[in-house]
C-alpha cells in the first residue's frame, strides 16, 4: 500500500512545488513533519524549532518623581 503524499506538493501549471522542508539528514524526499513549535523526521528522528519573530523589546519604565 503507498504511502499518502497529499498535502506534500504543490501543482502549479505544468511545475510542482514541496511545501514541507526536506529532512538534511535523510536528503531529498523524506519530509519534516509539521508540528506547532517544531519540524520533525518520522525516519531519523531530526528535530528542529521553528524560529518565531523575536517579541517586542522590553519597555523602559519611567523614572518616578521623588516626593519628600
Amino acid at each position: 500500500m503507498a504511502k499518502g503524499r497529499v498535502g506534500l506538493y504543490a501543482i502549479q501549471g505544468e511545475t510542482f512545488t514541496r511545501t514541507h522542508t526536506a529532512c538534511p539528514k535523510c536528503g531529498p524526499g523524506i519530509f519534516l513533519a509539521e508540528h506547532k513549535d517544531r519540524r520533525s523526521c518520522g525516519k531519523c528522528g531530526y528535530t528542529e524549532a521553528k524560529v518565531t519573530s523575536a517579541p517586542a523589546a522590553p519597555k523602559e519604565k519611567a523614572a518616578k518623581p521623588k516626593t519628600g
